[in-house]
């Protein structure tokens, strides 16, 4: 997910995404790298843990992989592990340069943690707005193909194969892209991917019936129901490890203009959980149990993080939440600084009623 701080506190800060974060039932966060200065050094991931500490909330770093995220030279991995970060990505945009996604994929096999990867052909996304398909077609709007998401994903499970490192596919949305990665753990590659709640739940119908609200607008796009319907057996077999917010805020000037030329992006800290067990739930798609392993535990897991766990000694960061409770979606009660969500408006069921972090009680 993503904080925004440094460079574009106007949309977000450390502060107003923890206090969002725990509205929504979290007791911690990663957050992305795209920030302005990117989150490529030592001094940086330095800020956003004294940022964190000032919030009192659980905020892990995810470094960038290159300098300034610009896909041209590694930045000092090791030094940004004994700094605190917990993983590696330039999301935003991919890792264009194979070679540079190799040696990534090396330190990450020595240091023990993941390359996060934006998985995109920019190639073939150039000016797109949406899923390139019938939808796209039918409403006159350049799209993005599936396909530039399969062949990063399949580019990055050769390389990841090769060196033996950790790759992690973020806001995994296609059915060819998690046949890729089952195949590929088949073989015994260590490849993990994460989906959002979003991508599960809503398709490139849904944008056209939206009216193209720019709110329905993120990256990946929302794509088929054939996609989401291979999503949820993700979830249900086991291939997907866990499901990630990929929360993005922005300014309402970023999204008060026409659908082709708003930011990608959704806030979804504060609806996550209530979305997973209205549409997935409650419909028994998947138990409880399970939806609060795929949101805490297994996530913990992915980023060898002592978190996600109730046994005794570890830390108290708690939720306690209300399955049955339904509540509307009111732009005006984010604890987020920007509203850009789609569930706006919607009536919801779960929703967070307390949330100890770090052992004290975080006002939800």
């Amino acid at each position: 997910m993503h904080l925004r701080e440094p460079g574009y506190e106007h949309k977000e800060t450390v502060l107003s995404g923890s206090r969002a974060a725990a509205a929504g039932g979290f007791t911690g966060v990663a957050c992305m790298p795209n920030t302005s200065p990117a989150i490529d050094n030592a001094a940086t991931v330095g800020l956003i843990l004294d940022k964190a500490s000032e919030a009192k909330f659980n905020v892990w770093p995810i470094a960038a992989i290159s300098h300034g995220r610009e896909g041209k030279a590694l930045v000092e991995m090791a030094e940004l592990v004994d700094c605190g970060a917990i993983g590696f990505s330039d999301d935003g945009d991919p890792v264009k340069d194979s070679h540079l996604m190799r040696t990534a994929l090396e330190y990450s096999r020595m240091l023990g943690v993941p390359i996060i990867e934006h998985a995109e052909d920019p190639a073939l996304t150039v000016l797109g707005s949406m899923h390139e398909g019938q939808m796209s077609a039918l409403l006159g709007v350049r799209g993005m193909p599936g396909i530039a998401e399969d062949v990063m994903v399949a580019r990055d499970i050769l390389i990841a194969e090769y060196t033996g490192g950790h790759l992690h596919i973020a806001h995994l949305s296609t059915a060819r892209s998690l046949q890729l990665i089952r195949d590929a753990r088949k073989r015994g590659v260590h490849v993990t991917c994460e989906v959002t709640p979003h991508h599960l739940t809503m398709s490139d119908e849904d944008v056209r019936a939206s009216g193209l609200d720019p709110n329905w607008k993120m990256s990946p796009p929302l794509r088929t129901q054939a996609d989401v319907k291979a999503l949820r057996r993700g979830i249900t077999d086991g291939t997907i490890d866990f499901i990630a917010t990929d929360h993005a805020p922005h300014h309402l000037d970023d999204k008060d203009t026409t659908f082709e030329d708003a930011a990608f992006g959704i806030t979804s800290l504060e609806t996550a959980l209530a979305v997973v067990i209205t549409e997935l739930v409650k419909p028994g798609v998947i138990d409880l149990p399970q939806a609060v392993a795929l949101m805490s535990t297994n996530a913990a897991g992915v980023f060898n993080l002592p978190a996600g766990t109730l046994k005794k000694g570890s830390e108290a960061n708690v939720t306690i939440f209300d399955p049955d409770q339904e509540w509307t979606v009111d732009a005006d009660g984010f604890e987020s600084k920007s509203v850009n969500s789609p569930w706006v408006g919607q009536t919801l069921t779960g929703r967070a009623t307390d949330v100890i972090v770090q052992g004290r009680r975080f006002r939800v």
